[in-house]
């Protein structure tokens, strides 16, 4: 009984954190430019809004396996999000000051993912490869009730209301937070922390996280424009809503049947599956803009392009990091996340308007073949987890 109230205390404040993550990532460049920001602008705040993941997550990770406080932070920056939602009817709305808000959310923002996936590994312990998808899918309806509950809102209410909605989210997910302790089986501060150099020099680590920052460049235009691009292309918020939720759904499909394809097939295959997916995805966003079937297919192809290749970065962290290692393991993951988008958002937004944003997306798909390259340091055989 008490195993199944922390699985739905940690589902629980999946569903609250990627609530926000639903309602800002689709609606927050639409904000922008119904602020008065031009694209280039919107490129550069949305870089900035990832930006501190070059940094934030090792000062979050350092802190995190020094002091075993793992969920202390998680609390502190929920609260923080918070306020940051609350301060932006305060500053003036030019672009400096929307940076600076920027930059607080993001660098507490990254506190939370990296730090709340270690809780979760470390309180699932040994059943955290039958359970992980399972209770991190919460997440993912939390998305879809955010993306699509909101889209829907927003064809009712001015999009100006959106902080409000994602101050409202914040603070719920601060609320949460103190159901969920800290894991009795999570190493406590430690004196000396453990050396990363000798984990990030196997193969399988320093290609991973490669791959990962090429996959996720890819993303960029994705992450930053994607409702853009269709609200330019004739789609309604709803239905921009309901695309980015049908991606999340296939996520969630994804995480209950992800099993089954470490059962039957190597990392190296899985990887490149992943890369060619997304490649086949991006080429379907930039070349059938207007279709509603068309991108409603490419947004299935999300189960790859997010949702097995975050379930390989899980096993890839857990089996290479050891305990007293995972928040900075966790951190560097979130790092080659943050450093493939902004650089990529910087590129996109410089060039979105010269290019277009049906061949931005093209040679975003086309980005990916570069990962093939960098796959021969990852296992070609199946490991048992």
């Amino acid at each position: 009984m008490q195993a199944l109230a922390i699985h739905h205390r940690l589902s629980g404040f999946y569903f609250f954190y990627y609530a926000i993550v639903g309602t800002f990532m689709p609606f927050w460049s639409l904000y922008l430019e119904e602020q008065g920001f031009n694209f280039q602008e919107i490129g550069l705040l949305s870089s900035i809004a990832i930006i501190t993941r070059f940094f934030a997550p090792f000062i979050w990770g350092w802190i995190a396996d020094k002091s075993g406080k793992r969920m202390l932070l998680v609390r502190i920056a929920t609260w923080m999000e918070a306020c940051v939602w609350f301060s932006i009817f305060i500053i003036p709305n030019n672009f400096q000051s929307v940076a600076l808000l920027m930059l607080i959310f993001s660098f507490f923002q990254n506190a939370i993912l990296a730090q709340f996936e270690g809780v979760t590994l470390f309180w699932l312990a040994e059943k955290r490869t039958e359970l992980y998808g399972k209770v991190r899918k919460w997440g993912s309806v939390g998305f879809i009730v955010g993306v699509f509950g909101i889209g829907a809102l927003l064809e009712i209410i001015p999009i100006s209301m959106l902080p409000i909605l994602l101050l409202c989210i914040a603070f719920l997910a601060f609320i949460w937070s103190f159901t969920i302790k800290e894991p009795n089986k999570a190493p406590a501060s430690q004196k000396k922390l453990e050396p990363l150099l000798p984990i990030l020099k196997k193969p399988v680590v320093y290609s991973f996280f490669i791959i990962e920052f090429i996959m996720l460049f890819s993303h960029a235009p994705f992450y930053s424009f994607y409702s853009n691009y269709l609200s330019h292309s004739g789609f309604q918020t709803s239905s921009i809503g309901f695309l980015w939720s049908v991606g999340v759904v296939a996520e969630i499909i994804m995480f209950a049947y992800a099993h089954v394809f470490f059962k039957h097939y190597s990392w190296r295959f899985l990887v490149i599956l992943c890369l060619l997916f997304t490649g086949l995805r991006w080429g379907i966003v930039g070349v059938f803009s207007t279709s509603f079937v068309a991108q409603f297919s490419a947004q299935m192809i999300h189960a790859f392009s997010f949702g097995l290749f975050h379930m390989i970065a899980m096993r890839v962290i857990f089996q290479n990091f050891s305990m007293g290692q995972q928040g900075r393991g966790q951190a560097i993951y979130s790092t080659m996340w943050g450093l493939g988008v902004a650089i990529g958002s910087l590129l996109v937004g410089h060039y979105w308007v010269q290019l277009t944003g049906s061949v931005i997306f093209i040679v975003a798909g086309l980005s990916t073949i570069i990962g093939l390259f960098f796959v021969k340091g990852l296992p070609n055989h199946i490991i048992k987890t």
